[in-house]
């Protein structure tokens, strides 16, 4: 399988040079730090263009993508109903600091989805959304302490980056300098699959109701009603950042894929079609503490972005049950054929599946938190089946830590070349 398509090359630009002069104007040559290669060696590429499944370089060459922009790209890359939508919106003005009907649209299909949550506040990204939701439960308890689990990514606000998953892990970082020891005085870490202790000093337990960022990490039978029943007893809010999982694992969620509903939620990466996006939602009761309702303040001056909620609109509007199906029907034929490449060449490698995410550990047994994943995503496997299949033509995260996205675009023909790909870069490790 070649990766090679001279004929798309035109710019006579190269990956090595754009990137040297990406790093003398951008800390590090990037604008999120594990795009630098950091943790696993060599030059990044940089992208041109994207279609369907594939990505295209400044040099011609093709990939099929499994980054999908870690979890936007759902439908594939430059879907025609989500460009067309995003130049409809575009030719009408960018932005308006005014409401808008499409922001109206997008808020009343995510709670048509969501059972048990009311209302919706747009923002930029999901950093924002968890920020802001644990401002919101703050406010809404009257109580400072919130529990979050190692390994579970909630963005890069400072009380959430301690223990923070693949956003710090990838580069080595257990937190962040700039982060007081008052910024975090109030988070208690705990790990992952175990329920922690509940007292009455705590606000909200957050969690990713499927950990994708430590690879990707189920819950454990039980933990998630666990989570639910130790808040309930002592008062606590539970919040699921959906950022990942939302509108990915079925149209309502991870509420309903656990059956377990949470008192609030933080969404981001599918609600925007590729474009920047956040929201955090819980009930009509919980929202009422929100400015200008009540007085937990938020404001953003591009929420609600009439770009990215008309993209939004556009793709849930495609995400139907049928979407759903024939997302988890790609992705278990990448696991099946991932499973048994790496079996055929004496690899020791696990390929978790949880609906349409995928991941892959080079190690065994199977981890369930973040120590048991750590000590499996740092050893050096990933990094020479990562370049191995880039050579191949398939891109992945640049990262142990990241999750695995198939599309909508990700066609049978497609699965198959990815796993003829893993089959011959498995021989080779």
């Amino acid at each position: 399988m070649t990766n090679s398509n001279p004929a798309l090359s035109n710019t006579g630009l190269s990956n090595t040079g754009l990137f040297a002069r990406a790093q003398a104007v951008i800390p590090g040559g990037v604008n999120s730090p594990v795009r630098a290669f950091g943790s696993v060696g060599g030059t990044p590429y940089v992208v041109e263009r994207g279609e369907g499944p594939y990505v295209f370089d400044v040099e011609g060459r093709r990939y099929i993508d499994y980054v999908m922009s870690y979890g936007p790209g759902i439908l594939g890359h430059a879907h025609p109903d989500v460009t067309a939508a995003i130049q409809h919106a575009a030719s009408r003005g960018t932005s308006f600091g005014a409401p808008t009907e499409n922001e109206v649209l997008l808020a009343e299909e995510m709670c048509r989805r969501i059972d048990g949550m009311d209302m919706v506040r747009l923002v930029n990204s999901g950093t924002e959304a968890t920020m802001t939701a644990i401002r919101l439960a703050r406010g809404a308890t009257g109580r400072d302490t919130i529990i979050k689990f190692a390994g579970n990514y909630h963005g890069h606000s400072d009380a959430l980056l301690v223990a923070g998953g693949s956003g710090v892990a990838q580069q080595g970082l257990k937190g962040s300098e700039g982060v007081t020891a008052g910024a975090v005085a109030d988070t208690v870490v705990a790990p992952y699959n175990v329920v922690p202790e509940v007292d009455e000093s705590v606000a909200v337990v957050i969690v990713e109701p499927v950990a994708a960022n430590m690879g990707l990490i189920a819950p454990q039978p039980g933990f998630l009603q666990g989570l639910r029943d130790a808040c309930d007893a002592a008062g606590a809010l539970l919040m699921f950042d959906e950022v990942i999982t939302g509108f990915r694992l079925c149209p309502g969620g991870a509420a309903e894929w656990s059956g377990v509903r949470p008192d609030l939620w933080a969404f981001g990466k599918v609600i925007g079609g590729g474009l920047p996006v956040g929201a955090f939602g819980a009930s009509a009761e919980v929202m009422a503490n929100l400015a200008p309702l009540g007085a937990v303040y938020q404001a953003g001056t591009l929420s609600g972005n009439p770009l990215a909620t008309a993209a939004g609109i556009a793709q849930l509007s495609l995400l139907t049950p049928d979407a759903y199906e024939q997302l988890t029907a790609t992705a278990t034929a990448l696991q099946d054929g991932m499973t048994e490449a790496f079996a055929a060449a004496g690899i020791s490698a696990s390929v978790p599946r949880v609906g349409p995410l995928l991941g892959v550990f080079f190690g065994a047994p199977l981890p369930t938190d973040f120590d048991e994943a750590k000590a499996i995503c740092e050893n050096v496997i990933y990094e020479r089946f990562f370049h191995g299949m880039l050579e191949h033509g398939v891109a992945l995260a640049p990262g142990a830590y990241e999750a695995i996205f198939p599309s909508l675009a990700h066609t049978a023909d497609v699965v198959t070349a990815t796993i003829e790909a893993v089959r011959s870069v498995a021989a080779t490790l």
